[in-house]
C-alpha cells in the first residue's frame, strides 16, 4: 500500500516507528521500495556521495529534478520526499512555491523538504498552501554548515536547546508534516518529540524520534570519505564490490571472461561462406 504523508501522521498516533532512507536514482530506489521502507528521501546529500562535492551547496534544482524523477520512477510504495536545494527557497517565497512545485511536477515526488526553522516558516506555509507536503530540517542543517562553522552537534547548551523546541513547533504550526532532527542530543529529542503532534524523524538524534533516515551509501559501507558517529554500517557492500571489481578485472585479464556461457553461437556453415 503507498505510503502517504496520512500513514506518517498515523504512525506517530499509534507509536509505530516509521522507517526512511535516502536514494538517488532508480535502482537503488527500486530495491529499497521493496524492502517495505515508509519513506525514501532524495537528499542534496547526492551533492557529496553522488557527485563528489565537499558539502551539498553546490547541488542545484536541476540535479534535484534529475534525481528526483529517476526516484520516483522506481519507489512504487514509499513516499518520496524530494529535497529542495540550497538557494532554491531562501531568496523569496515566490521562489520557494515554485521550485517546491517543480520538484512535483517534474520530479515526480510526493512532498519536499526543507532546512530551516522560524526563518522558514513563511515558504512552509506557502509551500503548504499550493497543496504542496512540507518536510521540514532542524537542528544540524548541512546548509547552513559555513555558519555553523563545521558539522557539529546542535542545541548541546540550554539557548540552543529551547531554540530548537521553538522551532520544531513553529515549523509545525506553519504546517510541515513531520520535521527531521539532525545531530541533535537524544534526550533534547525526546522533549521536541513529545512537544509536537508531527513525527520526528532522526538522523543523530537517537532512540525516541518517531522514525530514522540514514544516507544509503553510510549504512552499506559505499562511502569512505568519513563515517558520521551516528552510522550504524548494516553491511560492507562498499567491499563486496571492490572485490566483485578486481574479480571482473582478474578474469579479463586471465581470459575467464566472457566463457562459452556468455557468448552467442553462429553456424559454421555461414561462418566459412564469409571466407
Amino acid at each position: 500500500m503507498k505510503n502517504t504523508v496520512s500513514t506518517f501522521k498515523n504512525k506517530k498516533a499509534k507509536g509505530e516507528k516509521i522507517s526512511m532512507l535516502t536514494a538517488y536514482d532508480y535502482s537503488t530506489a527500486k530495491l529499497i521500495d521493496e524492502s517495505g521502507i515508509n519513506g525514501i528521501l532524495v537528499g542534496d546529500s547526492l551533492g557529496m556521495v553522488v557527485l563528489g562535492y565537499d558539502d551539498t551547496l553546490p547541488v542545484t534544482m536541476e540535479d534535484m529534478i534529475h534525481h528526483t524523477k529517476a526516484v520516483s520512477k522506481g519507489a512504487k510504495n514509499a513516499l518520496v520526499v524530494g529535497d529542495m536545494p540550497f538557494m532554491s527557497y531562501q531568496v523569496s517565497v515566490e521562489e520557494a512555491v515554485y521550485n517546491a512545485g517543480r520538484l512535483i511536477k517534474e520530479g515526480g515526488c510526493q512532498a519536499v523538504k526543507l532546512e530551516g526553522g522560524a526563518t522558514v516558516c513563511n515558504q512552509i506555509r506557502a509551500i503548504t498552501n499550493a497543496s504542496i507536503p512540507v518536510m521540514a530540517h532542524i537542528g544540524l542543517t548541512p546548509q547552513s554548515v559555513n555558519a555553523f562553522g563545521g558539522f557539529k552537534v546542535q542545541g548541546k547548551n540550554e539557548e540552543d536547546a529551547k531554540r530548537l523546541i521553538e522551532e520544531a513547533k513553529a515549523v509545525e504550526e506553519a504546517g510541515a508534516f513531520a520535521v527531521v532532527l539532525e545531530c541533535v542530543p537524544e534526550k533534547l529529542a525526546e522533549i521536541i518529540t513529545n512537544s509536537i503532534s508531527i513525527p520526528t524523524i532522526g538522523i543523530g538524534a537517537g532512540r525516541k524520534c518517531d522514525g530514522q533516515i540514514l544516507v544509503y551509501q553510510d549504512m552499506l559501507g559505499m562511502f569512505s570519505n568519513f563515517t558520521p558517529k551516528f552510522v550504524k554500517r548494516f553491511a560492507n557492500v562498499g567491499e563486496i564490490m571492490t572485490e566483485a571489481f578486481k574479480q571482473y578485472i582478474a578474469e579479463i585479464n586471465d581470459g575467464k571472461f566472457p566463457s562459452d556461457e556468455h557468448t552467442f553461437a553462429i553456424s559454421d556453415d555461414i561462418i566459412n561462406k564469409l571466407y
